[in-house]
């Protein structure tokens, strides 16, 4: 590991000099623009249709709307788009990796931030300075390490017991009303709004560094985080939808663990739809067989996914999804949309 004394600061001031600024959708209106491509092809035409599948969702009164986010598009611009489809009530839970909420939202949340790079720099000049590349985009690893230890801090706080990643995300909701540098972050709106955030591995991030070292610090005392019931808890939600839809960026566990809901809900005996709606943007290859690359088409044949209203959009998300939002904000079907208030069934 480097050593932090011996960092030449000046240095990495240089490499930590542009902020990656996040995209505001409210300050654009891209419907003309979607209207347009809606009579090209290719992924041009694979956006449109996911706008159109998107507003569908928002006016379907009935329609739970679940958010399924993978992948750095938070640190690449976008987080600001998810916090707003939580303010403007376009969103109703969220399932996430650990970093995209814990290592980008909440790291911003305390006051730091992430900065434009290069994907062509050295890598062992930027370990030598102690940053951390995410593609074109850097971080302070020392920031993150204060990320980390924040989250133990909050951890050492709390009763011991088990807790689902949504109960101990709401307790970072708590934390934040007090203690952000950023207000607006995703997980305070989200906190504010009772919207809830599920991250199914939440141990790979920010997050399981925190609470190794709370666990360390408490061997006999310590909270754990129970995966098991935050499952639960989720195809609760699933049951309690009259109808649903998924907006997806990435794949992986987030995605994979939305669609099981459906499963889990008729293994308890429930009658459950499969989820009505469906998009997801990802750039992945489907031939390779992996979860996270798996077509909607095919996930129906799961009893997961309709095939009816569903749309893959083939693109890196940062380049359509703010095309998406804005049309979807402008169109203003979220105006006439009840608040669920999901995170007040597990009070």
């Amino acid at each position: 590991m480097s050593d932090t004394k011996n960092l030449n600061h000046n240095r990495k001031k240089d490499f930590l000099s542009k902020e990656v600024k996040h995209i505001d959708i409210t300050s654009f209106d891209s419907r003309k623009i979607i209207s347009s491509m809606e009579k090209m092809s290719f992924v041009s035409r694979e956006t449109a249709n996911a706008s159109k599948i998107y507003n569908e969702m928002l006016k379907d009164k009935d329609c739970t709307i679940f958010l399924t986010l993978a992948g750095s598009t938070s640190a690449a611009g976008c987080m600001h788009i998810y916090r707003d489809m939580v303010k403007y009530n376009m969103v109703d839970a969220i399932v996430a990796t650990g970093a995209s909420i814990i290592d980008m939202d909440f790291f911003e949340a305390l006051g730091f931030k992430h900065y434009q790079g290069s994907q062509y720099q050295n890598d062992n000049e930027l370990r030598d300075n102690y940053i951390d590349r995410i593609y074109d985009t850097y971080i302070d690893e020392e920031e993150l390490q204060v990320c980390d230890k924040t989250i133990g801090e909050i951890a050492d706080k709390l009763e011991p017991k088990s807790y689902t990643s949504r109960e101990f995300i709401k307790e970072i909701g708590k934390y934040l009303k007090t203690n952000s540098k950023k207000k607006g972050s995703l997980i305070e709106t989200a906190f504010d709004n009772d919207v809830p955030i599920f991250c199914p591995a939440f141990t790979d991030s920010s997050a399981g560094f925190g609470l190794v070292m709370h666990q360390e610090r408490n061997p006999k005392n310590h909270i754990t985080i129970d995966s098991i019931r935050e499952f639960r808890e989720l195809t609760e939600i699933k049951i309690k939808s009259k109808g649903s839809g998924l907006f997806m960026i990435g794949g992986g566990v987030p995605k994979n663990f939305i669609q099981d809901t459906v499963i889990c809900a008729e293994l308890l005996g429930k009658n459950v739809d499969m989820h009505k709606y469906a998009i997801q943007i990802t750039v992945a290859d489907s031939r390779d067989g992996a979860c996270s690359s798996s077509t909607l088409k095919e996930a129906s044949s799961w009893g997961k996914v309709d095939t009816t209203k569903e749309q893959m959009v083939f693109a890196e998300a940062t380049s359509v999804l703010p095309l998406i939002a804005s049309d979807a904000y402008h169109t203003g079907e979220w105006k006439n949309r009840d608040r669920k208030n999901f995170s007040k069934i597990f009070d």
